[in-house]
C-alpha cells in the first residue's frame, strides 16, 4: 500500500478517534448503507480490512461477531484496540495488499470500508480475500465512486487506473492524500472474477446529514460519492 498514505493516516489518527462517529460523510452517508447490507454477524468470523479507528470493528463485535481488525497504520490499530478492548476483537498491523497470516477458508465475512481506493492492484487483494473466505462467505466493501473522482479531479483517461493527489484540511492543517481511481468496469469485473456479485449500492445521505451540513447534503443527494459492492464466494462444487 502507498507509503505516503500511511504517513498521512498516522497524522489523521487523533482526528478519526475524535470525529469518526459523527463525520457526515461516514456516519450519515456511507455507514448506514454498509450496515444495512451486512449479513447476519452473530458467531461469525469477520475480518475488518482497513479498520481505521475501529467503528466497524466495535459494531460487528457488539452484533456478536468474532472480529479480526487490521490496518496498515500502527496508530489506527492502537485506536481500534483501545476502542474494542472489552470486546471479542483481535487487532494487528497489516497491509491488506499482501498475504494475510490467516488460514484459508477461515472467515465468514470480510468488510472493507473506504480502503480499497488506496490500493492499485485489486486482483491480488480479491484473490486473497477469496482464499480467506469460506464458500458462501460474504465480501462487503465501499470505495470512491468513479464518477466522483472523474468529476472532481484532472483525469487523464477514464479507462486507466490513475493515482490522484489531494489535500485534506483537518484542524487547520493541510494533510496530503493519495489514492487510485479506476473505471466502473474494473470495480465490478475484478469483484466478479472471484465472487458472485449480489448487490451494488450508491448510498444516499440520511436526514441527520441534512441537519448537520445542509449545503453538503444537497450536493451528495444529487451526485454520487461512494459505491458499495456486496458479493459472495461461490459455493464449493
Amino acid at each position: 500500500m502507498n507509503q505516503n498514505v500511511k504517513k498521512s493516516y498516522q497524522k489523521l489518527t487523533s482526528h478519526y478517534v475524535r470525529d469518526v462517529d459523527t463525520k457526515p460523510y461516514n456516519a450519515y452517508l456511507e455507514r448506514p448503507a454498509m450496515v444495512e447490507a451486512m449479513p447476519p454477524l452473530k458467531d461469525k468470523q469477520v475480518l475488518d480490512a482497513g479498520c481505521a479507528a475501529g467503528w466497524y470493528a466495535q459494531y460487528m463485535a457488539e452484533e456478536g461477531a468474532v472480529v479480526t481488525a487490521v490496518d496498515f497504520s500502527h496508530s489506527m490499530v492502537e485506536a481500534t484496540r483501545r476502542r474494542t478492548e472489552t470486546l471479542n476483537v483481535t487487532t494487528f498491523v497489516h497491509d491488506i495488499s499482501t498475504q494475510f497470516p490467516l488460514a484459508s477458508e477461515s472467515l465468514d465475512v470480510i468488510v472493507s470500508s473506504l480502503t480499497l481506493h488506496y490500493i492499485k492492484d485489486w486482483e491480488a487483494v480479491f484473490k486473497e480475500f477469496a482464499r480467506l473466505l469460506k464458500p458462501g462467505g460474504t465480501l462487503l466493501f465501499s470505495t470512491h465512486h468513479p464518477f466522483m473522482d472523474y468529476d472532481r479531479f484532472d483525469v487523464e483517461n477514464y479507462y486507466d487506473v490513475q493515482l490522484l493527489k489531494d489535500q485534506w484540511t483537518v484542524n487547520g492543517e493541510r494533510v496530503p492524500m493519495e489514492f487510485y481511481r479506476r473505471p466502473l468496469n474494473q470495480i465490478i469485473n475484478l469483484t466478479m472474477d472471484q465472487f458472485n456479485l449480489s448487490r451494488i449500492i450508491e448510498p444516499l445521505p440520511t436526514e441527520e446529514f441534512k441537519h448537520l451540513s445542509p449545503q453538503s447534503y444537497e450536493k451528495v443527494r444529487t451526485t454520487p460519492n461512494f459505491i458499495i459492492l456486496k458479493a459472495e464466494k461461490p459455493e464449493a462444487r
